[in-house]
């Protein structure tokens, strides 16, 4: 007997993220990964230890102005990174935690370095351990 459409969305089968990715959610916030998670870790023992001021989960940077034109509304363009870290000396830097970079991202990357001046910093976990991109 076959199975209707409607008894199998019923099941709750889980469907994988697009990249594969597993969300965790730790300390009131939801991770988009596990490597996401691990670096928040990191970040944390390092405010410990007083070798960063502080750091932000998920800062908002604003690439481009919604406008109207021709009678239709352009919605703003916004980035979203994973961590803005303040450095002790003063200095902003900006990491994203990243498995595979997206055409999307590379061109919001470009939009990012054009208008704000933090450092860009983009990490993959691997082999037990994080490396820049």
């Amino acid at each position: 007997m076959r199975m209707t459409a409607k008894q199998y969305r019923k099941m709750g089968r889980r469907t994988r993220s697009k990249y594969n990715n597993k969300k965790i959610e730790r300390d009131g916030h939801v991770f988009d990964s596990v490597a996401e998670y691990r670096y928040y870790s990191q970040l944390k023992l390092r405010e410990r230890a007083k070798d960063i001021l502080f750091f932000r989960i998920q800062p908002r940077f604003r690439l481009q102005d919604g406008f109207e034109k021709n009678g239709i509304k352009h919605r703003p363009i916004d980035y979203v990174a994973d961590f803005e870290i303040h450095h002790n000396d003063g200095s902003i830097e900006i990491v994203d935690v990243k498995g595979t970079q997206t055409q999307v991202f590379k061109i919001k990357q470009k939009m990012f370095e054009k208008k704000y001046p933090h450092k860009l910093t983009l990490v993959k976990w691997e082999r037990g351990r994080f490396v820049e991109i």
